[in-house]
């Protein structure tokens, strides 16, 4: 027994003898590899090429790569957004070899392709905000919704739970999916698309199917350096997926509950061996049915995308998506019930539709070219140009008379649909061009923001067709509802004469802007100055009134200061400014809508920046704005009046990111009050509360996945959402309030390999969720209810 043991502790010594001989005889390779600027490039691969031997770059940029046989080699750097680097190195027995390299390219280049070790954070915002600071240093509130958020939570379009990711947004008219049409801060905020303004009217823009969508953006308040006009309570920027230079692909399928299927595929690669020629190609088609009977959203969507390379400095890329959707006429999700008996007094799968009324159809197409030219590391260049067309075909069904009416025409239960006519099109003509530059001036570090935007848009519609369903004699029954054949007949509408020649609604706009912004960073840039001013001119069309333009000078101010160097406060100063076209009485003067927004805030990234918390107060002062007079005397053509001044106030408070290995968590907090201030108007006075907002709204989102034992790749997620003090979306607020709103949703999923599987519950509790408001004209509340519990299972492919 003791001659077993001496041999083995002899054989062990013997074996670690030779270990270190062979250690001794090979070598070592070191180094740091840095962006411009000296700034540390984090997971970069370096390898000696034909070898095995390679590493990659920790958070320092340093790499090690050991045990390496004497010899010469060639060391080569490659990463994704970077151009490949090799030189020759010599290895010596027993010596370590020190090759560091400082690449061309800076951190904003890396960034051009989103690559995340944390799935729900993202630190910095994409390069159609324009800005070249992490949003942990930028003096604004903004929020970034990332593209795995959207896929656990199986979110399949904009207006699909997107929302419940960011403090206080809500969607209290939900439109179905068709518009997307957000609430923030106490209005609605703009839909940009990869930089762009995308919205032409009120109606729309078609809200985006998930499937060429990489990552969404909130930029809370005016933000200056993007809006060239707009609400002064901010926008989303919705950034598509672009070509990132790997070779790989993903099939996702997808069912559910009510009807629910869908395929997605995403292709993403190279066309020549060099890899200056790529390419992204994404497609998704979706067959969608609804809790209620007779009523559909049908989805099919085509998005590819071109980039080449000209040389190390000048880039082009070309980009097309289309999305057609097919679905029950808009208007179908709304039910109508008298004044009596308020909300949600009918069965959540209730339905007013009529089957056989022809469906809506929407084509939405868009297109983008942009060019990039870094004239070196420190200057840039980017032209874009893009144009967007909107197509529609349909109807819009709203009641003609709810009963019990005044003049007793109709009883209790008793309504008369009506189903109008709407063809639609708008055409977008957009153009920018910025520059992006950093220098110095001593010891004060300048980033430098200068462009100009230019725009044309224009909306037509036909909404001047319309055929009630039912008679007085024999009306629609909501207690005894019968889906034959109406008992006036279906409409006959007018679609072949061309949409110019019968038009009612007539909208357009072209704008000019042109944008200066400096960062100026004292102290090692621990304090940061932002100054900048925007002039804008836009005139503005309609069939309403005559045509009227204007111009302002719209400046910013902001001050951000890191504490520590994952701590920063800031404050923020910066104005709007918004020309209005609307339907006045005689006499009345339609002024600009101007706004100021008035922010304080802190940031904070914890724990080597796993995960980020972020705190701000803010007050908006909007005047001027016109809106609908309760007054109106036809509610078919609403008399719009110049509200005065209204006034909203907050606090905001999110949270994102992996708390530790494989608990990540989303959760916001909103608290909002906007009312008005100033009154020109019979019937809304001082300190009313201005519609279409909730006072508190709540989220929370908790995924946790195992990292290890036999389960490993085995995931949980839960998630609520909840809203009190919910106002309704029109000034007529009736006897009956809107009630809270709480939904909780869940699932499941595992994934090994290059396949993973999610199943979502979504309102688990299954509670009877709506949104709705007053409608003055027919004394009547209108609601549309949301899916009772319902599921989704979904299986992805990677290869």
């Amino acid at each position: 027994m003791k001659l077993k043991l001496i041999k083995r502790i002899s054989f062990l010594m013997l074996l670690l003898t030779s270990l270190n001989m062979v250690s001794q005889n090979n070598g070592k390779v070191t180094g740091k590899i840095s962006l411009s600027g000296n700034v540390p490039a984090e997971g970069i691969s370096v390898a000696l090429k034909g070898t095995k031997y390679s590493a990659v770059t920790n958070e320092n940029g340093q790499y090690e790569i050991r045990n390496v046989k004497p010899g010469s080699y060639t060391i080569s750097i490659h990463s994704v957004g970077i151009h490949s680097t090799e030189d020759a190195i010599a290895v010596t027995a027993g010596k370590t070899t020190t090759k560091n390299f400082a690449l061309s390219e800076s951190q904003e280049d890396l960034d051009e392709v989103v690559i995340t070790k944390n799935k729900y954070k993202q630190d910095k915002p994409s390069l159609s905000l324009r800005l070249q600071t992490p949003v942990l240093e930028i003096p604004q509130n903004i929020q970034i919704v990332s593209g795995q958020t959207l896929k656990d939570q199986q979110i399949t379009s904009m207006s699909d739970g997107v929302i419940r990711n960011v403090s206080g947004a809500v969607r209290l008219e939900h439109w179905g999916d068709l518009y997307t049409n957000i609430t923030m801060r106490g209005s609605q905020i703009q839909a940009f698309r990869n930089g762009f303004n995308v919205v032409s009217s009120f109606w729309g823009p078609l809200t985006e199917d998930m499937s060429f969508v990489d990552h969404i953006e909130f930029v809370k308040g005016p933000a200056g350096f993007m809006l060239s006009s707009g609400d002064p309570s901010g926008l989303y920027n919705v950034v598509t997926k672009k070509p990132t230079g790997i070779t790989k692909g993903e099939v996702s399928v997808l069912g559910g509950s009510y009807d629910f299927y869908r395929v997605s595929l995403d292709l993403d690669g190279k066309l020549d061996k060099k890899g200056k020629l790529l390419y992204r190609f994404n497609g998704a088609a979706q067959k969608k049915g609804s809790h209620r009977p007779f009523e559909h959203n049908d989805r099919y969507v085509i998005a590819p995308v071109i980039s080449y390379q000209i040389d190390d400095k000048t880039k082009i890329t070309a980009e097309y998506n289309f999305q057609y959707a097919n679905l029950t006429e808009v208007g179908s999700y709304y039910v109508f019930g008298p004044t009596s008996d308020g909300y949600a007094t009918l069965p959540v799968d209730f339905t007013m539709t009529q089957p056989g009324i022809p469906d809506t159809n929407i084509q939405d197409h868009s297109g983008y070219l942009q060019f990039e030219h870094k004239f070196d590391d420190n200057w840039k260049l980017t032209a874009q140009t893009s144009y967007f067309k909107y197509i529609q075909q349909g109807y819009s069904s709203w009641p003609s008379l709810v009963g019990p009416d005044i003049n007793n025409v109709l009883q209790k239960g008793e309504i008369i649909r009506n189903v109008g006519i709407w063809d639609a099109e708008s055409n977008m003509y957009l153009g920018q061009i910025f520059v992006n530059g950093k220098f110095n001036t001593g010891s004060v570090s300048h980033k430098i923001l200068s462009g100009v935007d230019l725009g044309s848009k224009d909306y037509m519609a036909d909404w001047g067709q319309s055929h009630d369903l039912d008679t007085a004699a024999n009306p629609f029954n909501v207690y005894n509802p019968n889906y034959g054949i109406p008992s006036n007949g279906l409409p006959a509408f007018d679609h072949d004469t061309p949409l110019s020649q019968r038009a009612g609604g007539l909208y357009g706009s072209e704008y000019a802007a042109g944008y200066f912004q400096d960062e100026l960073g004292f102290f090692q840039n621990r304090l940061r100055v932002t100054l900048a001013a925007r002039y804008t001119w836009i005139s503005q069309t309609s069939s309403y009134e005559p045509t009227k333009s204007d111009s302002h000078i719209t400046p910013r101010f902001g001050v951000s200061y890191s504490i520590t160097d994952s701590f920063a406060v800031y404050g923020l100063y910066d104005q709007a400014f918004l020309p209005q076209i609307g339907n006045v009485a005689p006499g009345q003067e339609i002024k600009p809508l101007t706004g100021n927004n008035i922010e304080f805030g802190l940031k904070k990234d914890w724990f080597d920046g796993s995960w980020n918390t972020s705190l701000s107060v803010y007050n908006i002062l909007k005047k001027n704005e016109l809106t609908t007079d309760p007054n109106s005397p036809d509610p078919n053509k609403p008399v719009s009046v110049v509200l005065g001044e209204k006034r909203a106030q907050g606090v905001e408070f999110d949270v994102r990111g992996k708390i530790i290995d494989g608990l990540n968590l989303i959760a916001n907090y909103a608290f909002t009050e906007s009312i008005v201030s100033k009154s020109n108007v019979t019937g809304i006075d001082k300190g009313d509360i201005v519609p279409g907002y909730a006072k508190h709204t709540a989220n929370a989102w908790l995924n946790y996945t195992l990292q290890s034992g036999k389960l490993k790749g085995f995931g949980a997620s839960i998630g609520g959402t909840f809203l009190d003090g919910r106002q309704t979306d029109t000034w007529s607020e009736g006897k009956q309030k809107l009630p809270s709103y709480f939904k909780l949703d869940g699932g499941l999923s595992y994934e090994t390999g290059k396949v993973k599987v999610t199943a979502n519950v979504f309102n688990i509790l299954n509670k009877y969720l709506y949104s709705g408001s007053y409608y003055q004209w027919l004394d009547a509340y209108y609601w549309q209810t949301e899916a009772p519990t319902n599921v989704r299972v979904g299986v992805t492919y990677k290869f």
